[in-house]
């Protein structure tokens, strides 16, 4: 993660890097298995500026299905696409890796992976 961003949570909570070594910033699990809540960007930051374009809606390529995501998570993907290891699937009810060999492409058929950059 870039030094100069601060993290916070879509809760809207702050975080303090040195009590944040794990993935989410809770425990706490929501009925379907996703993280009660998760890291983003904070707000300022994302408001500087996308490098990737703003999409909420992504497909498992192993099982098919569409998840979206909290509007802060997206906004936090567009601004920093390598921001993530790892992201929910509502069909399998679990997280699985992002990125070049990730299992979820973006819905918007460009068949990029999540957590990637387009190519230059």
């Amino acid at each position: 993660m870039n030094p100069r961003k601060k993290r916070c949570t879509v809760k809207g909570n702050a975080v303090d890097p040195a009590k944040a070594p794990h993935h989410a910033p809770t425990t706490e699990k929501l009925a379907d298995g996703q993280n009660a809540d998760h890291y983003v960007l904070c707000p300022e930051d994302r408001a500087k500026g996308y490098v990737e374009p703003f999409r909420i809606n992504y497909i498992h390529e192993a099982c098919g299905a569409v998840t979206a995501m909290p509007r802060a998570c997206a906004e936090t993907y567009a601004v920093q696409p390598e921001y993530y290891g790892s992201t929910f699937c509502c069909h399998c009810h679990d997280y699985f890796p992002v990125g070049e060999g990730g299992q979820f492409i973006w819905n918007d058929g460009s068949r990029q992976k999540v957590g990637t950059r387009r190519a230059a």
